[in-house]
């Protein structure tokens, strides 16, 4: 289940469970280095959306969104030095009247089964090669 939540230092969308999911394959035998591929598989499925929702003056911000992953997650990254108004358009700034956009949350909401369905597979993958290790 993904979890919405704003500010600077935490993930705009978690997924419950993913550290205790990631600790129980790794207790089972699972290869976790693996993961990073499919969260950077399952971050590439929200960027496309993403890029449609963004508000586009000069295209800088459209150009900046760009997926990552780590072992432990899949990113969806906006902004850079020459973009800094990534996460102002993304979330808003009330002092300034400037009006969240939500392009990044919305785009992960909105394709949630899509890349849902990419951790199922990842997982199930895993299992059954855990599974096929011990016969």
């Amino acid at each position: 289940m993904a979890n919405v939540t704003a500010g600077s230092s935490k993930p705009a969308v978690q997924v419950e469970g993913l550290k205790e999911l990631n600790r129980t394959l790794k207790t089972a035998g699972a290869n976790l280095k693996d993961l990073k591929k499919e969260n950077k598989k399952a971050a590439d499925v929200v960027v496309p959306v993403a890029r449609t929702n963004v508000p586009v003056k000069s295209g800088k911000l459209l150009a900046s969104i760009r997926s990552g992953a780590t072992q432990k997650m899949g990113i969806v990254r906006a902004g850079k030095k020459s973009v800094p108004y990534a996460a102002i358009q993304e979330f808003g700034w009330p002092g300034h009247n400037i009006k969240p956009h939500h392009y990044i949350v919305d785009a992960a909401h909105s394709t949630e089964p899509l890349w849902v369905q990419v951790y199922e597979n990842a997982v199930n993958k895993i299992i059954n090669e855990i599974y096929g290790a011990q016969k």
